[in-house]
């Protein structure tokens, strides 16, 4: 079983083999000698395809039947806009007139935007791993007519690729029975159900508290004590593992847990993964000091890491974690931001057709621009003449704590910081002149999810008014431009219907802003999507949610997603969604299916709690009872902040001003014409207390 995810979570780490290379789309006059099916697609990565000698088409009606009609296998591929080795390969081999000439000749080519369907590109990459052959990007996947895979690969230089394709369309047409006996049995084993494969149909299992002790001793021997993050190269920093070991501390008081967790943050802040001049996080680093970056920013990486560190600000009020929120939320603002509110998904690692050169520095330039601080910026962001990087280039990171470094210097950590900052505003100026790297506008509604989660937990944490501007936007972007009355679209400008992780993310969000501001429209809303979510992806029978909604377009799969990756499963934000939702609206349906998805994947949990960490996070708290906060009075909403600024992970925080119709609020009245709190623990109430000291020392004690 082990060995199974694990060969199933590979593709997680595979995102090493591709690096950002977008490019705007920009209008031109240009005349191109061939274009194809792909010209009038949205999707940047389609169009960068669309003049290529190979007659592309996107996914659809008009290929699919075309392949039937001509008795064609289909070559699927599949890739996105910040794909390196997807570039390479289009260069190399799909602007190749004579590689595009068999390739037309003997098949029907679709190229496909995994970002805009993830369905397609799930259901293909564990066809190619079935097959036993490696996954990643680009996804090369070779099927018949009715869509069944039989080969596949990744990444083919161009003489391989040319011999690949030659016998694959003679093994088509010499072979045939045996190819599509092979192809039978590949999609009857990507059709098989995620409950089926790993063994979630035998029953639920109860954990203990001694259960998340064992699964904390299985990661603490993968930890690297010196870097922080787990003993490997390269690191992602994975946002749903280090939130389980604070959730894991609170609540076993292990403290070891705690203080790894923090070490892991301080490190990737100070690593150049972070833009220190710019702000917001690269999607990982090629070491294990978290100092080279793959340069690339993504939307979905930093919405995270701005839970995670406003969590751990709460948790220790450490000032660094505050510029850390402070400068993702300052580069959301500066470079991510749609004018209606929306963010886009991502920027490229390259510019100028070269890596990172838009984000690293000489020891020259660094020089010019401190001046008289040079010493003291050279030291503090470790930079030589002879570069920390590549020969005379410099990526910026912090070798040393603030408060160390400044006594080294003779200096107050005051004005330590001062000098620091003076120069990253002259950098940022500066660097504002260069070309800039290419931006990915399209704006994902799961993504933009994260991103408002983010900014509630960090509006939380701080009070400041950036994140409760950008939040307040990007709700009624997604509330106004994103949800239609067939329920969410998962791109701004298409129809493509939301997939389960679009909703989850937007439904977690719309909790969280509740219990942020306070509005009870957005809960409201959250509950209507569940209640879709329910009705058009749940699998009654296997007690798990669907990717894809009954109303999506027929494949030859609908699958499941329920390991935590880079993004947690979209299944365990559900659970998660359907726990709050069913306390705060008194609903034992929500509740019922909740507490059946996370009893069943208790075993999976156990096994391997590294790639079910979401899932770890939430069955934890689950060993005690939920604390249900409600706050009644006209000072009910100040009161409230007090008690966010708090880590607090096992609560719901409910907030009556003049009057709900929510049923928790029932009897619920203000005592001695005073702001009341009411902590509630399975229905049952405590005495109704009138400050914040005596409701914490409530919610501390269930009992």
């Amino acid at each position: 079983m082990k060995i199974l995810i694990l060969s199933t979570l590979a593709i997680s780490f595979l995102f090493i083999q591709c690096t950002q290379n977008m490019t705007h789309q920009e209008e031109t006059t240009e005349e191109y000698e061939f274009t194809n099916h792909l010209i009038n697609s949205t999707s940047p990565y389609l169009l960068q395809h669309a003049h290529n000698p190979v007659d592309w088409y996107p996914w659809g009606p008009e290929a699919l039947n075309k392949a039937k009609e001509e008795n064609k296998p289909i070559l699927l591929s599949i890739g996105y806009s910040s794909c390196h080795w997807c570039h390479v390969m289009a260069h190399e081999s799909f602007e190749n007139e004579e590689i595009a000439r068999l390739m037309n000749e003997r098949f029907i080519n679709i190229k496909l935007d995994r970002e805009e369907r993830p369905d397609l590109d799930n259901i293909y990459m564990d066809a190619v791993q079935a097959m036993g052959l490696r996954g990643g990007w680009p996804l090369n996947v070779f099927i018949t007519p009715d869509q069944k895979p039989f080969y596949g690969g990744t990444y083919f230089p161009p003489d391989q690729w040319k011999k690949l394709i030659v016998s694959v369309s003679d093994a088509y047409v010499h072979k045939y029975d045996q190819l599509y006996e092979s192809a039978s049995q590949f999609a009857a084993n990507i059709d098989q159900s995620e409950a089926e494969k790993y063994g979630l149909t035998d029953g639920g299992l109860a954990l203990t508290l001694s259960d998340f002790d064992t699964a904390y001793d299985s990661l603490k021997n993968k930890f690297d004590p010196k870097w922080g993050g787990m003993n490997r190269a390269p690191k992602f920093p994975m946002p749903a593992l280090w939130n389980f070991l604070l959730t894991y501390s609170h609540t076993s008081a292990q403290t070891k847990a705690r203080e790894h967790c923090l070490l892991t943050l301080d490190k990737i802040a100070s690593g150049g993964i972070y833009d220190h001049v710019g702000g917001g996080f690269s999607r990982y680093s090629v070491d294990g000091e978290w100092h080279v970056p793959h340069f690339e920013k993504m939307l979905y990486d930093n919405g995270q890491l701005l839970s995670l560190y406003a969590n751990a600000y709460k948790l220790t009020g450490k000032s660094e974690y505050k510029r850390v929120l402070t400068g993702i939320a300052q580069w959301l603002r500066r470079e991510m931001l749609h004018e209606q509110g929306g963010f886009y998904s991502a920027l490229d690692a390259d510019s100028e057709e070269e890596e990172g050169k838009f984000y690293v520095w000489t020891f020259e330039e660094v020089k010019e621009l401190a001046g008289g601080d040079f010493s003291v910026i050279a030291e503090y962001y470790n930079v030589t003449k002879e570069g920390n990087w590549e020969p005379g280039k410099n990526v910026l990171r912090k070798l040393e704590d603030d408060k160390v470094l400044a006594t080294e210097l003779n200096l107050s950590v005051t004005e330590l910081r001062d000098q620091v900052e003076q120069f990253n505003a002259k950098a940022l100026e500066v660097r504002n002149t260069r070309v800039r790297p290419g931006l990915d506008n399209k704006l994902i509604a799961g993504w933009n999810g994260l991103a408002l989660t983010g900014l509630c937990h960090s509006y939380q944490a701080t009070g400041e008014t950036i994140f409760a501007d950008l939040a307040t936007e990007n709700a009624a972007f997604i509330s106004q431009q994103l949800m239609t009355d067939k329920g969410l679209v998962r791109i701004y400008g298409l129809d493509t219907r939301g997939y389960l992780e679009d909703y989850a993310a937007v439904i977690q969000a719309f909790i969280t802003y509740y219990e942020t501001f306070f509005d009870e429209t957005y809960l409201e809303l959250a509950r209507t999507m569940t209640n879709q979510v329910i009705n058009e992806f749940f699998d009654p029978k296997e007690n798990l949610f669907y990717y894809t909604s009954n109303q999506a377009e027929h494949l030859i799969a609908r699958k499941k997603e329920i390991f935590d990756n880079v993004i947690p499963a979209s299944n365990s934000i559900m659970a998660e969604n359907l726990h709050k939702l069913g306390l705060m609206y008194d609903d034992e349906s929500y509740k019922k299916i909740a507490f059946t998805m996370i009893y069943q994947m208790n075993k999976l949990i156990r096994q391997e709690p590294e790639y079910l960490s979401n899932w770890a996070s939430i069955s934890l708290l689950r060993l005690k009872p939920t604390a249900e906060v409600l706050l009644v009075g006209a000072q009910a909403q100040e009161q409230a902040l007090q008690i966010n600024k708090t880590y607090l992970p096992n609560k719901i925080l409910m907030v009556s001003t003049t009057g709900s119709s929510l049923p928790l609020f029932e009897y619920k009245t203000v005592v001695n014409n005073e702001t009341t709190i009411y902590v509630c623990f399975d229905k049952v109430c405590k005495r109704p207390v009138n400050n914040f000291t005596d409701a914490l020392a409530e919610i501390h004690d269930p009992k």
